[in-house]
């Protein structure tokens, strides 16, 4: 049949089961917003291009599936990069669509022209440039397949406004993607699998290290399984948490940076690490020069240039987790941990405090009570979607996850303002479920235009602004290694009720922890979206830390409050 180009796009997003896509129109891409009115695709309009970004980015981490972003040439476009650089770090599935000028404009400087190809090419898997309306649905089919195929990532596609206006018969078929896409890795071999059960029978000290790689392969039954049988506990990443219950009892908890104390030292003593969807980054490290000295290492990872990129391995093997995971499993025998295992449990000793209600707040609330009452009282069911900071860290190690994708949170590039329009993306996503943004009052501001496209939308979304007044973990590194000199991190905010409710949104502002469970409720049982302003403690501080270029062992500890000392309890 013969279509235009702007009606060959969405008949393409329809047939790839597209229904959603977040975007803002431009006078290079307004061929495809005007056959846009014939499809049954809804559309969001955001408030700024990188909005609309992280909305498909929290919609591909809250449902699985590709998240779909358009925008303009020019400025529109360059509005995107932040959102597909955190895409391309965290392995999210988006394809973006792009105007672009017509194609003789091409490299002259035209109004709104941008080689936005050359722009993206670090912070997309691939990108195209299109000036036929013949080679829209070969590229729209070819990018959706790239998202998804090996490692998910963003793939952007810039077509220009005459390959939209151009008519042109659309072949479905014919369209089927057979460039690019790498061949399939090489079944598991048995000398891989031989080699991963004989570095288990000999170790005493296993650990696995759960990714978010857990996540993007379904592959939880099978490390759970697999976990049991071995009797080896667990440790998340940031972006691996959900990925295992929280609650399991092999389950430590996060490691790294802002990890649990426990936790890294188990790494640091362990003589087998087992790498399942992670990759090693500097955050869950520490220096190199002293990580795991003492632990040989299996890598599992389904992009094969990670395999020994930043930690040497003993094994590396480059397939599917779950493919891996399910040949391994029926030739593997029960172990027997139980010292190991008990070890771990006198490194934790009494740390749990981060489970009782006794926290101590002496009258001041803290952003640890914020995030431990909702955890508390969503019993641990919402998907929270945060910033990035300091509340992102609280958010990791006081509010347990059970399930996947529960969890939303920028992890590689740590993108302030990427919570609230995640959140609209993961709402569409999963409307059924509860969804909270936690995010500082720093990050808030970056992208609280989005407000106006929740309201927009009729979208239930409630919201807890975490306000310290500082960019708070700059200032905690200042307060650290520069002497509390704290340079440009004091932070003046708009009173967050009253801007809120000029986008009519309900709010309300606490500063206690009995106001701060009363407006959880409140917000809970609302039908609109609701705000909450938590004036917590100013230079409260993320612990344990490890500075960096320190080892993953040398963690800042939290020093013994007062009230809990009379106890033991270590609150690190």
């Amino acid at each position: 049949m013969q279509l235009t180009g702007a009606q060959i796009i969405w008949e393409c997003l329809v047939r790839e089961g597209v229904d959603t896509v977040f975007g803002y129109p431009g006078g290079a891409i307004l061929p495809a917003y005007d056959a846009l009115l014939d499809y049954p695709v809804h559309h969001v309009l955001v408030r700024h291009e990188q909005g609309a970004a992280h909305m498909a980015d929290g919609y591909a981490r809250a449902s699985g599936r590709v998240g779909v972003v358009i925008a303009t040439s020019g400025p529109g476009a360059t509005n995107l990069v932040t959102g597909l650089a955190n895409a391309m770090m965290d392995s999210i599935p988006m394809v973006a669509i792009t105007g672009q000028v017509g194609s003789r404009l091409l490299g002259t400087d035209a109004f709104q022209e941008v080689d936005v190809t050359g722009v993206t090419l670090p912070v997309t898997k691939h990108n195209y440039l299109v000036t036929c309306a013949e080679d829209i649905a070969p590229a729209l089919r070819e990018a959706f397949a790239l998202a998804k195929h090996g490692r998910p990532g963003p793939v952007l596609v810039d077509i220009t406004k005459d390959a939209q206006q151009t008519k042109v018969e659309f072949d479905w078929d014919g369209a089927e993607p057979t460039r690019h896409l790498r061949r399939g890795h090489p079944p598991i071999g048995e000398s891989q699998l031989a080699r991963a059960l004989e570095l288990l029978h000999e170790s005493k000290r296993p650990l696995i290290l759960a990714g978010h790689g857990i996540e993007l392969s379904g592959a939880k039954a099978r490390v759970l399984a697999f976990a049991e049988q071995m009797q080896i506990p667990m440790a998340t990443t940031l972006l691996g948490i959900g990925a295992v219950p929280a609650r399991h009892p092999l389950n430590l908890g996060m490691m790294g940076m802002h990890g649990e104390a426990w936790v890294n030292q188990a790494i640091q003593e362990a003589d087998l690490l087992l790498a399942f969807g992670m990759r090693f980054d500097d955050r869950v490290t520490g220096t190199l020069a002293t990580y795991a000295q003492h632990a040989k290492k299996i890598h599992v990872d389904i992009d094969p240039a990670e395999l020994g990129k930043n930690v040497p391995v003993e094994l590396g093997v480059a397939a599917d987790l779950n493919t891996f995971l399910g040949a391994l499993l029926p030739r593997g025998e029960a172990q027997n941990h139980g010292q190991w295992l008990e070890h771990i449990r006198e490194l934790k000793g009494d740390a749990a405090v981060r489970d009782i209600q006794t926290l101590p707040d002496e009258g001041r609330l803290f952003a640890a009570h914020v995030i431990h009452e909702l955890w508390r009282l969503t019993e641990g069911g919402a998907i929270v979607v945060t910033d990035v900071g300091q509340h992102q860290m609280w958010e990791a190690q006081y509010y347990h996850h059970d399930e996947p994708r529960s969890l939303i949170t920028s992890g590689g590039l740590g993108t302030m303002g990427f919570a609230l329009p995640a959140a609209i993306g993961a709402k569409f996503a999963r409307p059924g479920k509860e969804v909270w943004v936690v995010a500082g009052d720093g990050g808030f501001q970056m992208t609280m235009a989005e407000l106006m496209t929740l309201v927009q939308e009729g979208l239930k979304v409630n919201i807890a602004v975490i306000n310290n007044g500082y960019l708070g973990m700059v200032r905690q590194w200042q307060e650290f290694f520069y002497e509390r000199r704290y340079s440009a991190t004091p932070l003046l905010s708009p009173d967050f009720v009253k801007l809120a409710a000029a986008f009519g949104i309900e709010g309300r502002s606490v500063s206690t922890r009995a106001e701060a469970v009363e407006a959880i409720q409140a917000a809970r049982s609302s039908t609109g979206p609701f705000l909450i302003d938590f004036r917590v403690e100013q230079e409260d501080t993320v612990f344990p830390m490890v500075p960096a270029g320190a080892a993953l062992d040398a963690m800042i500890r939290r020093p013994m409050p007062s009230v809990l000392a009379e106890t033991g309890a270590d609150v690190s």
